[in-house]
């Protein structure tokens, strides 16, 4: 005990000893900078690009229906092929209609023949009115006059009519489309009125697609482009996945939304048109479309970058103007591509942290090495290569950072 009793007085004998300059004069380890992986950012124009849920909806559909009774005589189309408006389905037998048409006929040759008469009986009796005619006589013989030439009206009107029925008799279709097949049969009965189709027609190209919308989404939107900045572009770029996940690009254009929004779902139906000339979107297909509605200028950050924090901020790490890392809090508008968009709080060519920044703090020295991202979420030094006794130990730069 009293070895070790000495040797402590000693130890602090020596260490008083020390003169304080030389203690004051050490300086503290220095921490080498820590080097990480940048890329330097710059405002550009970004798509603003949706993803939606939708059904296909038939641009024009209709329901072929007879306008008279008649049999079936003739089917004059094939299931499947492309019809222009006007071309011919069914037939109906038509004799009756002819009939009709040539009595029609008759009783207009009847009135067109008994008008002159009964015209020169007017003429005479006015013109002799007084002399052989008295005023009861000239009424009446007006009278006759005009019952003669409604007769001949109505009976003109009752031919044309009979020669519309006629027509009717060729039921053609009333669009372009794609006929179905046919409900009936040579030698039914079909009757005007009936509720039963005989075949439908549908027009395919072009098509229209329902979405479903966030109406906050929708109403943000509108206000972005009031106050402009958002440019809307009159033709929508799209990419339309159908339910055996093929991906269609293709064109269209907003048509209209719904005026009410869903109380179950709070969303909006929002109808748009493409072109479908392939036919491959079918009414009633399910398609989930990624819709480009317009262009804003705006910065796009590494979604690794940074995380989003409770209060929806999204917080990322620059390299400071004296070398040092600094975290920024940013407001996000959407991603693209795998980047956040960014309108403000960030300035151009500014140099944000992507790789290496798990661990990093405020405040500390790093060594800024530009990097550029793949499509797989690795990243890949762009800096050119350093002289040999200057190299960094080896680092396999093509695997995935930690960030």
């Amino acid at each position: 005990m009293k070895q070790i009793k000495r040797y402590h007085l000693l130890v602090n004998f020596l260490f008083a000893a020390l003169p304080l300059s030389a203690l004051a004069q050490q300086p503290p380890p220095s921490l080498p900078a820590q080097q990480v992986g940048v890329i330097t950012v710059k405002q550009q124009e970004v798509p603003i690009v949706v993803e939606l849920p939708g059904r296909a909806i038939a641009y024009e559909k209709a329901d072929i229906r007879p306008r008279v009774t008649g049999i079936v005589m003739d089917k004059l189309y094939q299931a499947g092929a492309e019809l222009k408006k006007g071309d011919p389905l069914f037939r109906l037998d038509d004799s009756s209609y002819q009939a009709t048409v040539a009595a029609d006929e008759a009783t207009v040759a009847e009135a067109q023949a008994n008008l002159p008469v009964k015209q020169s009986a007017y003429n005479r009796a006015k013109k002799l009115e007084g002399s052989g005619y008295t005023t009861a006589d000239v009424d009446t013989a007006k009278s006759e006059l005009a019952s003669a030439k409604a007769t001949l009206l109505s009976a003109e009107a009752a031919l044309k009519y009979s020669k519309i029925q006629l027509g009717w008799t060729t039921i053609v279709s009333p669009i372009e489309g794609i006929a179905d097949v046919a409900n009936v049969s040579l030698g039914d009965l079909v009757s005007s009125g009936q509720t039963d189709s005989l075949t439908t027609v549908t027009t395919l190209d072009p098509i229209f697609i329902d979405m479903v919308a966030p109406v906050e989404d929708m109403l943000s939107f509108r206000r972005q482009i009031e106050q402009g900045l958002v440019q809307p572009g009159e033709k929508l770029s799209a990419q339309l996945q159908i339910d055996d996940n093929e991906i269609l690009d293709g064109s269209g254009t907003l048509v209209t939304y719904s005026p009410t929004v869903s109380t179950s779902t709070g969303s909006v139906t929002v109808r748009f048109q493409f072109d479908n000339p392939d036919h491959i979107i079918l009414p009633g297909m399910f398609v989930r479309g990624t819709l480009k509605l317009g262009s804003q200028k705006a910065f796009l950050i590494p979604q690794r970058a940074g995380s989003h924090g409770v209060d929806g901020s999204f917080s990322v790490f620059v390299v400071g103007s004296d070398g040092k890392s600094k975290k920024v809090s940013l407001k996000t508008y959407g991603s693209y591509q795998n980047n956040w968009i960014v309108r403000t709080g960030i300035s151009a060519n500014e140099q944000v942290i992507v790789d290496g920044q798990k661990n990093l703090s405020e405040g500390v020295a790093v060594s800024p090495v530009e990097v550029t991202i793949n499509s797989d979420g690795t990243t890949q030094d762009t800096a050119p290569s350093q002289p040999n006794d200057m190299k960094q130990p080896p680092s396999n730069s093509q695997t995935s950072r930690s960030e």
